[in-house]
């Protein structure tokens, strides 16, 4: 038998460095994983309410809001009504894993091999992160964030940093590049560009609010009318690079503050893209990884009893009918298309070539998900993925559900046709261009009031929440400088309704 890694449930530095030693031969030796370095520190439970405070970041500017998030963690946790996390992981070079320092040994392996080695390589490997984010450079990017703000309070008073901050957090959700549009941010070189950065916007700033005349009049309109495009670049989906950019009233180190935030709603954005593969990648990769250590005698039969108990509780999906149930739980969701997946590949049947055509039988089932970890987000993951075994074991359907009618219609039941109208229906409830208001810039009156006219672009006639919408209009008018109008548009531009917002 082997030596078993750890007795007992307390752990040390030691035992956690022989745990981390031993996963790792597992998951990088065997199951061909590849990682960023690992950095694992064990923080105590307050540590872990600052960090839920700061969205999970180990260094993060300061803002009302996050003390807000603080006070209320605080309290739900020391009342009992919710447990803290085992662990928060940060997709960062090295990728720092927190892990709790009331778990015990057997909990530390659980959330070494989840976070130290599952998101690890999700994060390391996936297009969507490679793409948009800069884990070499966070860490340094947000020592020069905090440090920036922080000087700003001094300068020029923490009223007007919180103002800015406030309403650039209100539009986080409209400061996103969905699809890779602009050169990735070099993080770790961003505080040494800011100066070249920001005489470049200063030349494009002076460019575009001339006043002065330029040429004869028709020949001044067409002039204009091309500048503008190729200046705004509208129609412009990412509202804070828009302002940040072109808002004529802002300091430099108001845009700066815009910059900032923007570029960490860029950096959590693949997280919103992969939430079921993310977790399902850590869980399958902690389950398999859990077991093997048991096979071989790494662990007792306590630990691994200890293991199941919590591994059980996180994939627990309520049922539809339960008063828990709160929509699709990702690790239960993806760990069932994983396993799935990896089972088609060994041992498939008729059903499994017809709705797994790229797996079947393929023999190889780490392969098999490595490519599909690197290569899809959670829309194109269930719509390619999602197999009529996984629909069964959820009990999945359909309703149709219509606001001017007294009754639901189950329109999708398990046939064939009712599965594939199932799994397209549950990949677009993943597709963020779907269930998130799309909202964009679509023209400025240079020439006259230099109003700002955003478009909201509705989805089978959903119209935004009108107490909200002009609550984060105001924001939007008191960064511009001008006033902005809001038009919620259909399919064919016709406006539904209007919003305004006056300047302050």
């Amino acid at each position: 038998m082997s030596e078993l890694l750890f007795q007992g449930g307390d752990w040390s530095f030691d035992t956690i460095q022989r745990v981390h030693d031993a996963v790792h031969d597992i998951a990088c030796g065997e199951m061909g994983l590849e990682i960023y370095p690992n950095q694992i520190e064990v923080i105590t439970a307050e540590q872990m309410l600052d960090a839920y405070a700061a969205t999970g970041m180990p260094i993060y500017h300061p803002h009302w809001y996050h003390g807000k998030r603080f006070a209320q963690h605080e309290m739900i946790y020391r009342r009992g009504f919710s447990g803290l996390a085992y662990e928060i992981v940060i997709n960062s070079s090295p990728c720092i894993s927190y892990v709790m320092e009331g778990n015990t040994m057997a909990i530390q392996t659980l959330v070494i091999a989840h976070a130290a080695f599952g998101h690890n390589h999700f994060f390391r490997n996936n297009y969507a992160f490679r793409e948009f984010t800069d884990p070499a450079g966070i860490l340094d990017y947000l020592v020069f964030a905090k440090t920036f703000i922080a000087s700003c309070e001094d300068r020029y008073g923490v009223g007007a940093v919180e103002s800015v901050l406030d309403a650039a957090h209100a539009l986080m959700g409209q400061g996103v590049d969905s699809a890779r549009r602009r050169r990735r941010p070099d993080l770790k070189s961003e505080e040494a560009r800011q100066r070249e950065r920001r005489l470049h916007d200063e030349r494009i700033h002076n460019e575009l609010w001339r006043t002065l005349p330029r040429g004869a009049p028709a020949a001044r309109a067409r002039d204009d009318e091309a500048l503008l495009r190729k200046l705004l670049e509208l129609p412009q989906e990412n509202v804070l690079y828009f302002l940040e950019k072109n808002a004529p009233k802002l300091a430099a180190w108001q845009r700066e503050i815009l910059r900032i935030v923007r570029l960490m709603a860029q950096y959590f954005h693949p997280q919103r893209l992969t939430k079921v593969m993310n977790e399902g990648t850590a869980t399958f990769v902690h389950y398999e990884i859990m077991n093997t250590l048991h096979q071989r005698g790494r662990i007792d039969d306590g630990a691994f009893l200890e293991f199941l108990a919590s591994h059980t509780n996180v994939v627990m999906q309520p049922g539809f009918e339960s008063g828990g149930f709160s929509g699709f739980n990702p690790y239960a969701l993806g760990f069932a298309m994983m396993r799935d997946i990896a089972r088609a590949c060994v041992t498939p049947d008729d059903e499994d070539r017809l709705w797994l055509p790229d797996v079947a039988g393929c023999g190889d089932p780490m392969g098999a998900l490595r490519e599909i970890w690197a290569n899809f987000r959670d829309e194109s993951f269930v719509l390619q993925y999602l197999s009529p075994k996984v629909m069964r074991e959820f009990r999945l359907f359909s309703l149709l559900d219509e606001a001017d009618e007294p009754t639901l219609l189950v329109e999708a039941i398990h046939n064939e046709r009712g599965y594939r109208r199932i799994r397209t229906a549950l990949a677009r409830s993943y597709d963020l261009g779907y269930s998130d208001p799309q909202i964009e810039v679509a023209a400025v009156d240079l020439a006259g009031d230099r109003r700002l006219i955003l478009h909201h672009k509705t989805q089978d006639g959903a119209l935004l929440a009108e107490k909200e919408a002009r609550a984060v209009l105001r924001y939007v008018a008191a960064l511009w400088g001008y006033d902005v109008r809001l038009q919620e548009i259909d399919a064919g531009g016709r406006v539904l309704r209007e919003h305004n917002a006056a300047a302050p």
